[in-house]
């Protein structure tokens, strides 16, 4: 089911709902500049088994409203958009994943909202918070001073994107999704390419806005909120993690409380087939949709 909500005055924003509608929310939150069709349907399908899911197009991506060069505005304003689409479609309190930007806009939503969040997941993301990283040894290290993004993905997002057609378009968001992959998977092209494309068809234009790049990033730090947040949150650790890597993950865990860490092995910051299984069966046993699988006993 698609519908569209008004966020503020003059945006909308593209929503589709999946699974029962009577049945626990889970609001998927997408990365910068990606359309919510960027959550792979094998994914959606398997959690619209136990929930009520719903993914949407942030502000100048898919069919949303794209404002940003008449309208600029703060990356805050998107974290009020992920309320604004609870609001739009009646419900009070939902479960929420984040990938990405996606898990940086969940955080606001657990240190702003807490009472419309029944638990988060958080995945490909960094902490909104200046609490160092503490290693197993005690040391500390500042925030300032974890892993940065890996060169070559800099580099790729540092070039102009030029328009050649849709076609080069697609070689290059493939090439796009490669870097993201981490290297430690084999990599589908076809796969991303098919993505990719469903993505064009549905927005209608195969340029890509860069208003999440250009916005402006104040006012995210949300260091005491999230300290002291008592909502469950689940952190997804990627070993293959190219532009939030290890120890990021391990970091986000400490920074927000009552959180806990889950290894994908392989993953890194894309969604690949390989990694839906377990993503999908790590989101429903922290959702409590589905009881942990029982260890295998010894051979």
């Amino acid at each position: 089911m698609q519908q569209f909500v008004e966020a503020a005055p003059g945006i909308r924003l593209w929503t589709e709902q999946r699974g029962p509608l009577d049945a626990p929310p889970l609001l998927l939150i997408m990365g910068a500049q990606a359309s919510g069709l960027g959550w792979p349907e094998p994914l959606v399908d398997a959690l619209a088994e136990h929930h009520r899911v719903i993914r949407y197009d942030h502000r100048d991506t898919g069919r949303s409203t794209w404002p940003f060069d008449e309208q600029p505005y703060p990356l805050t304003d998107l974290a009020q958009d992920v309320i604004a689409v609870l609001d739009g479609l009646g419900i009070d309190r939902a479960h929420i994943a984040g990938l990405s930007m996606g898990g940086m806009l969940a955080q606001l939503a657990l240190a702003d909202h807490p009472d419309r969040i029944l638990s988060a997941t958080l995945m490909g993301t960094g902490a909104v918070s200046t609490v160092p990283y503490t290693r197993p040894d005690g040391t500390e290290v500042a925030v300032e001073d974890l892993p940065g993004i890996a060169p070559e993905i800099l580099e790729m997002w540092a070039r102009p994107v030029e328009d050649h057609g849709p076609e080069a378009e697609l070689d290059r968001r493939v090439e796009h999704w490669r870097l993201l992959g981490g290297g430690q998977l084999p990599f589908d092209a076809d796969y991303f390419r098919a993505l990719e494309r469903r993505i064009i068809e549905h927005t209608g234009r195969y340029d890509v806005s860069t208003a999440h790049g250009r916005a402006d990033y104040s006012g995210l730090l949300r260091t005491d909120a999230l300290a002291h947040n008592a909502i469950p949150t689940l952190v997804i650790s990627a070993p293959a993690e190219p532009v939030f890597p290890p120890p990021h993950p391990q970091h986000l865990a400490q920074a927000v409380g009552n959180a806990r860490v889950v290894e994908i092995p392989g993953m890194g910051h894309a969604l690949p087939p390989a990694v839906l299984g377990p993503l999908t069966a790590a989101i429903l046993t922290h959702t409590g949709a589905s009881a942990p699988t029982a260890p295998r006993p010894p051979a």
